[in-house]
């Protein structure tokens, strides 16, 4: 898939006039832009950039389905479920190789183990990412939230450590080791 036909399947579910499009928008696009340019910072990966754009455009496709007002969406499920509904989505869309990361970039990567022992709503299974790709959208998305009163800027990284502290010290680790993977200064010197 390339980014032309990811954008028109954006618009298939979030059109220009509805309410949750603004906010998808300007968060995907953030994301999108991240990643290209961790990709673009770390040539040594050999990823294609083609394919990560398209993923970190496609990566909250699920969040129209939860119910999460402030951001326009009045789904039925919580807004955790956002991953496994948009990968469910994209699988019927047939496209199997990008679908995976939408349930894979939550949080910083979900366990079995976590989702069992928190008593999550969410399938039984492991959701982290496994893909260089993943790795790079999961990553870059951290640095972005659609309720921010700025959400295409990106947040300090000790903002982002100190959001995932309440999940345990493992989750800052896994995000410590994608910060020393893909580094991050360069991501702030381009979104001013």
């Amino acid at each position: 898939m390339k980014t032309c036909e990811a954008l028109k399947l954006i618009e298939k579910y979030y059109p220009q006039d509805s309410e949750a499009s603004r906010y998808y928008r300007i968060h995907v696009n953030a994301v999108a832009k991240a990643a290209e340019l961790i990709v673009l910072n770390n040539p040594h990966l050999n990823v294609d950039i083609e394919k990560v754009k398209v993923m970190a455009l496609l990566h909250d496709i699920g969040i129209f389905m939860t119910d999460a007002p402030a951001i326009g969406c009045y789904g039925k499920y919580p807004y955790l479920a956002h991953g496994y509904l948009g990968r469910e989505l994209l699988e019927k869309e047939g496209l199997l190789d990008i679908a995976p990361v939408c349930e894979r970039h939550v949080g910083i990567g979900l366990s079995l183990t976590d989702i069992e022992k928190n008593l999550l709503p969410l399938p039984h299974r492991d959701m982290q990412p496994q893909t260089i790709e993943e790795k790079i959208v999961c990553y870059a998305d951290k640095f972005f939230s659609k309720s921010s009163p700025r959400p295409e800027m990106p947040k300090p990284v000790e903002k982002i450590i100190n959001n995932l502290k309440k999940y345990g010290n493992d989750k800052i680790e896994k995000f410590l080791e994608m910060e020393k993977m893909f580094g991050s200064g360069y991501i702030y010197e381009n979104f001013r």
